[in-house]
């Protein structure tokens, strides 16, 4: 790009990084010092202020699995593995998805235990993640239910950190902790969930945690719930890839073309604090501070701006009714 244009891709940022610092560039050691900055620098500018940041913010819609009760089922005390009668465990729905699926839960009749489901092996098989500890039965009832959800790939956190969705379909969003202990079993199917909470899961040996949403009461029919969540990509490719870093020098931040400067002083910080200048990592630190203030405060058109608002009500009755005894006088 040309010298006299704002930033506006990885090799730019970088580039800039090196230039305002004095660095020899066309180095390897000192261009991937600099590249790292400029990563590290892009992923904390957003820590806890993502929220407020419009362009990170992004829509999704997930459909609830009903309720599947077709056939019987057979299971044999101490055993993880239920065999289905005139069941179709694994072939799609109206929605291309499978009548069970992983993490899936199932109630036999008259039971009281939800077992989550391991392994669908076919139309008629099924392996639980547990050993069953009802009695042996033969050709009983059951109850095919999900509570938890997968969640957009890129999906950070929601943006409303109160309710998962608003409009036909509120939903409140709580913690982990407050749902274990409100829905310790969260066994009873119901048209339309009220309450969710986001969690986590890992699989042993993984660091990568695949985030969903857990909903109390588990939905019993299909519906769409819209959310609105936080983006964990922050960064396009050329070819349109979102990704959550850079890696080419022709990627770009989701951040305004106008923004992105913040992200030199930032990595101009961090470059000096780890070489104990302080004198140096103070200033740009303040240049960095200064820029996001700017940023957060610049607000768009028909946004909630700070306003002063002072109680006069209760001055203006008293002045209606000064001799009233029933309110104070002023």
């Amino acid at each position: 790009m040309s010298t006299t244009t704002q930033y506006t891709q990885f090799s730019d940022l970088y580039n800039g990084l090196s230039s305002a610092m004095r660095l020899t560039s066309g180095i390897v050691a000192t261009d991937n010092i600099c590249k790292r900055l400029i990563n590290v620098a892009l992923q904390d500018m957003h820590l806890g202020t993502d929220y407020k940041f419009p362009w990170a913010e992004r829509n999704a819609r997930l459909i609830t699995q009903a309720s599947y009760t077709t056939g019987t089922v057979s299971y044999t005390q101490g055993s993880a593995s239920i065999t289905g009668t005139s069941t179709l465990w694994n072939t799609n729905n109206a929605f291309s998805v499978a009548n069970a699926r992983v993490n899936g839960k199932i109630i036999f009749g008259g039971s009281m235990t939800p077992y989550i489901v391991q392994t669908v092996n076919s139309d008629t098989s099924i392996t639980l993640s547990s050993k069953v500890t009802d009695a042996t039965a033969s050709g009983s009832g059951y109850s095919y239910f999900e509570d938890e959800y997968a969640l957009a790939s890129d999906f950070l956190r929601t943006v409303d950190i109160q309710r998962f969705t608003n409009g036909p379909i509120s939903i409140d969003l709580i913690s982990r902790t407050e749902f274990r202990r409100r829905y310790p079993d969260n066994r009873i199917p119901q048209p339309t969930p009220s309450v969710a909470c986001i969690i986590d899961y890992a699989p042993s040996g993984n660091t990568t945690l695949v985030r969903r949403v857990r909903l109390a009461p588990p939905p019993s029919v299909f519906i769409t719930i819209p959310y609105d969540y936080i983006t964990a990509n922050l960064v396009v490719s050329a070819a349109g890839v979102a990704q959550t870093g850079f890696v080419a020098d022709t990627d770009e931040p989701i951040i305004p073309l106008r923004y992105r400067h913040a992200i030199i002083f930032h990595a101009m910080y961090n470059y000096y604090r780890d070489r104990k200048d302080d004198e140096r990592a103070d200033k740009a630190k303040s240049e960095y501070t200064d820029i996001m203030m700017r940023i957060m405060s610049d607000t768009e058109v028909g946004g909630v701006r700070p306003q002063f608002r002072p109680r006069v009500q209760d001055y203006v009755r008293a002045a209606r009714n000064p001799y009233s005894y029933s309110g104070r006088r002023y």
